[in-house]
């Protein structure tokens, strides 16, 4: 049975629908707006980030998210790490440098105390070198302990204040990057995750927001564009489960995405380090928003709201929204 899908690739956003609202806000009261809820759960996330060699794109980001988290006093519950967390060789497994240099320092314990979740991307799914799976170290430097990284299957959940989150590996068949050095789940796989999505989705929660998070957008404005694989096997469930927000890095840039009655808001933030893409589709086309450039993305939990900002390099906030429980997308900015 094929998904009831609208053609959403093609529909122009609406900004007056009535599932949106813009909030004019200028002066006190927008910096009133933009500033974090110091009584929320905050998360701070960002994919794309373990770049090779040149880390100063890398560095400008992890800078950014230590001057924000300590300009604003913010107690962050959690990291989510949104997968291509190694680009290049990964040389000596669980004991490359990298591991102390690209991540436990790069974003410090004592600014960042909580739990970095992650997910696997399509480069952490290489052999490089030969003789190291990152795929397979990353899972069992999770394991060694003494560490705030926490990736404890392919595929898992979570739950965390106000919020429930799924965690899901979507490098699946048909997928963008399967060629010979970026590896994939087996079909068996592919097919254990995506009932194992189903049936979690099914089961009650108090939370009042259930996330998804997974490494490729399920549409995105950058050069992977839309993934038909995705639209063909996540979308429906989102759509059926109306859920609230749909995570996801892979092209690097920094989105979000509405599409007229579809309860889902697509949030890409895969500006994390990486060399950065030419969006394909503007925001104009296709939004609210679509931008080229390095950044990270702020996300607070109550129970009545979430609030996603994406923040630049320099620490400005760029993009903001909330969306409440009734599915209602109020801008900020």
């Amino acid at each position: 049975m094929q998904p009831m899908m609208p053609r959403l690739d093609r529909r122009q956003f609406l900004r007056q629908s009535f599932a949106f609202s813009a909030l004019a806000v200028t002066g006190a009261a927008k910096a009133l707006a933009l500033a974090p809820n110091a009584s929320a759960h905050h998360i701070l996330m960002f994919g794309d980030w373990g770049w090779q060699d040149d880390v100063a794109g890398q560095s400008s980001v992890a800078s950014a998210m230590v001057k924000y988290a300590q300009a604003h006093k913010l107690h962050t519950d959690a990291l989510f790490m949104l997968g291509d967390s190694w680009y290049g060789p990964l040389t000596g497994g669980i004991d490359s440098p990298r591991w102390h240099d690209q991540f436990e320092q790069m974003y410090p314990a004592s600014v960042f105390p909580g739990p970095a979740y992650s997910i696997m991307g399509n480069h952490d799914y290489q052999r490089m070198p030969p003789e190291v799976n990152k795929r397979d170290t990353e899972l069992a430097y999770s394991r060694r302990g003494n560490t705030r990284w926490t990736q404890p299957a392919l595929w898992y959940t979570f739950d965390m204040p106000h919020i429930k989150v799924i965690a899901l590996d979507s490098n699946v068949h048909g997928g963008h990057g399967n060629d010979a050095v970026n590896f994939t789940l087996t079909e068996d796989e592919q097919a254990k995750q995506l009932a194992w999505f189903a049936a979690e989705l099914d089961k009650p929660t108090d939370a009042p927001f259930t996330v998804v998070m997974g490494h490729h957008p399920i549409f995105s404005n950058g050069p992977h564009g839309d993934h038909k694989i995705l639209i063909a096997d996540w979308e429906p469930l989102l759509r059926k489960h109306n859920i609230p927000l749909y995570l996801a890095g892979h092209d690097h840039d920094l989105q979000h995405l509405e599409f007229e009655g579809h309860p889902t808001s697509f949030v890409c933030s895969g500006a994390g380090g990486a060399d950065l893409y030419d969006l394909k589709i503007p925001e104009d086309k296709r939004g609210p928003y679509a931008k080229k450039v390095y950044g990270f993305t702020h996300m607070e939990a109550t129970t009545k709201t979430l609030t996603l900002r994406h923040i630049d390099a320099s620490g400005n906030t760029i993009h903001a929204f909330t969306k409440s429980r009734d599915g209602k997308v109020t801008l900020l900015t």
